[in-house]
């Protein structure tokens, strides 16, 4: 059964830092590229990060220079830290892996930025 439990998130002012984790189970976490997306009340879900297995890293422009994901391959988990954040990075943060097709997402993490 695959598994994706993010923790983390919090209350925090503008200018704050937060670092998430997305601990997995049930994948071959070593082989799998894994993503954090981000939904803002109201908004749709976007993509904010992704590491392949290689641990090649992308970032929406958004988020890019602020926010830093990384994996520990030996601990099945995903990382997002995030930097300089600003209120429009209230949101709730999921964590995504895609196997065989088929997406797997976590519950999700909130994410409060205000002051």
């Amino acid at each position: 059964q695959v598994q994706l439990v993010e923790s983390g998130g919090g209350f925090v002012q503008p200018g704050g830092s937060l670092r998430l984790s997305c601990a997995t189970s049930g994948i071959t976490f070593r082989l799998r590229t894994m993503r954090w997306y981000r939904q803002a009340s109201g908004k749709q879900r976007e993509l904010v990060a992704t590491i392949t297995n290689a641990g090649s890293a992308d970032y929406a422009d958004s988020v890019k220079g602020r926010f830093t994901i990384s994996r520990d391959n030996p601990k099945n988990t995903v990382y997002l830290q995030m930097n300089s954040l600003k209120p429009e990075d209230t949101a709730v943060y999921f964590c995504n892996t895609v196997r065989f097709g088929t997406d797997y997402w976590g519950k999700g993490t909130l994410v409060t930025v205000s002051s």
